[in-house]
């Protein structure tokens, strides 16, 4: 192919036109959902063939998963306090210590750097709009350099069109500028949904407001949010911090915690516990910033974006992505930076308990799909060889191993660690090690969920206000929830998680989903 860089804006192996590497990049997609259900067979088969050396297998793996769990926690705990004494810092402060030797500035001030909010939506109520402007009206950050957009689908239809018009009304003329943006439907080569609609809104606000005032780009930091998103009202101090202080702002994808709280007191169990799961999924990450990738709300400086495109428009996953996007095409010169800072999002919530049931696994699903990055960026590591080996190894390891211990942990663990006794040929039933499996496994287990009483105290400290409405009890049934966790981890994880792997397989792609938000 002419074009070196064309695996840059690959998103599934049928928009290859050369035979030879469709078939390569169609076999990394099968990879994941190869790998996850070889694993289970396996596992099933050898409980059969091998019964004994699977007992020890099993043994071995839930005495893996404790010190894992445990090893987790004290990450965990890490994030949950450094973003405890984040929130009590005075940011405003803070930036006038780093404005000085900021490549950034140039000599120029702090109060230079310019916020480019861009709020994607589809169907959402004007409820849910309005509280998340509201929160933008309370930051701690100069309202003149505040560029938001209100980025609509024309899809929504009419509802969508007279929600942003209230929007404008009523905050309109509360920021430097405002803009309402209306993404075409259809668009040939396009996937509707977040991304297509985040690549519309900052190609619009580029050409009528960034390069019309010749903002330097390199002065504007792009967060791009749900429009759920509610901020804390230090959030672009501590945003503006860590860009201006990074070793390489133009290099990194800046990424806070993302709580879902904001109705919480709402949601069925089920629900609060896959909310707080994702939240303290991200803590942990936030401690290894290594493997931290962008997920959903986050932040990048307009000038990265500028260079590579912006967002690929004809993928699921467009959070994650980004970031593999901009690893490829600056040869491996990116990461992302932990803010250790929250921002509030939803948790899932529809009309009726089994609407959010439904919905709950096609969100997962769907964050599940995200699986769809790694074929492009194994693919892109084969093509680009100024990427280091190590660097190439590590990354690839870690969001292979990942993808696999979604869909197959939790079944291993709370499915299929009895098999042996049940399925053991010969005389295995008859011994003592198969005799003694299920409590020894149900032990180590035992002792792996005590780290839940600490999950439960972190999960009871990051609630919001309890409404007056919900009485003491409600209290009680927060800290229950978490018995649910085993069954959570099956029903919200390892089934979407394999579900969205066997889809990509077989070439079944996935479009987008957009979560309804209910208040």
């Amino acid at each position: 192919m002419a074009d070196t860089n064309f695996y840059l804006n690959i998103g599934r192996a049928s928009e290859i036109t050369d035979k030879k590497e469709r078939r390569f990049y169609r076999a990394l997609e099968i990879l994941p959902a190869a790998l996850s259900w070889l694993t289970l067979f396996l596992v099933l088969l050898l409980s059969w063939l091998l019964p004994v050396w699977m007992a020890i297998f099993i043994i071995a793996f839930d005495v893996y998963w404790l010190f894992k769990t445990i090893f987790l926690s004290l990450h965990m705990r890490a994030a949950f306090n450094k973003m405890k004494i984040n929130l009590k810092k005075n940011w405003l402060e803070e930036l006038k210590r780093v404005e000085a030797g900021s490549e950034i500035l140039a000599g120029a001030k702090w109060q230079d750097i310019y916020h480019l909010v861009i709020l994607p939506m589809y169907k959402e109520s004007l409820e849910v709009a309005r509280a998340s402007f509201s929160s933008l009206m309370k930051i701690n950050y100069p309202p003149d350099k505040l560029i938001v957009v209100l980025a609509i689908e024309e899809s929504g239809g009419e509802a969508a069109l007279k929600t942003a018009e209230e929007i404008e009304r009523e905050f309109g003329d509360k920021f430097f500028k405002f803009l309402i943006t209306v993404h075409p439907a259809n668009i040939a080569g396009e996937i509707a949904g977040k991304g297509s609609n985040d690549g519309w809104a900052i190609k619009e606000a580029k050409n009528k407001i960034i390069d019309p005032l010749k903002i330097p780009y390199e002065r504007i930091i792009v967060s791009c949010f749900d429009v759920d998103t509610v901020v804390h009202l230090d959030f672009f101090g501590c945003l503006t911090f860590h860009y201006l202080k990074s070793e390489k702002p133009l290099r990194s994808s800046f990424q806070p915690i993302p709580l879902f709280t904001n109705n919480i007191w709402r949601a069925p169990a089920f629900a609060r516990v896959f909310a707080f799961s994702t939240t303290f999924w991200q803590m942990i990450q936030q401690s290894r910033p290594e493997r931290l990738i962008t997920f959903s709300s986050q932040s990048i400086g307009f000038k990265p974006l500028a260079d590579i495109g912006f967002w690929q428009t004809n993928v699921v996953s467009e959070d994650s992505r980004i970031f593999w996007q901009c690893l490829l095409h600056f040869d491996g010169d990116w990461r992302t930076v932990p803010l250790y800072f929250p921002v509030y999002m939803d948790a899932n919530v529809a009309e009726t308990f089994w609407q959010t049931l439904k919905n709950q696994y096609k969100q997962i699903q769907r964050w599940a799909y995200g699986v769809e990055n790694n074929p492009y960026f194994l693919y892109g590591f084969a093509k680009n060889k100024k990427i280091s080996r190590s660097k190439k190894w590590r990354l690839g390891f870690v969001m292979v191993e990942s993808a696999h211990s979604l869909a197959t942990n939790s079944l291993i663990i709370f499915l299929l660690g009895w098999l042996p006794t049940f399925v053991g040929r010969g005389r295995f039933s008859e011994t003592l090690l198969s005799y003694n499996l299920p409590s020894v496994t149900r032990w180590i287990m035992t002792l792996a969920m005590v780290g839940l009483v600490f999950t439960t105290i972190l999960a009871i400290n990051l609630l919001p206000p309890k409404p007056p409405y919900y009485g003491r009890f409600k209290y009680a049934w927060m800290v229950l929830q978490w018995l649910l966790l085993p069954i959570n981890m099956i029903i919200f994880g390892a089934i979407p998680a394999l579900d969205a792997q066997t889809r990509l397989a077989r070439g079944k792609y996935m479009g987008f989903w957009n979560t309804p938000k209910s208040r």
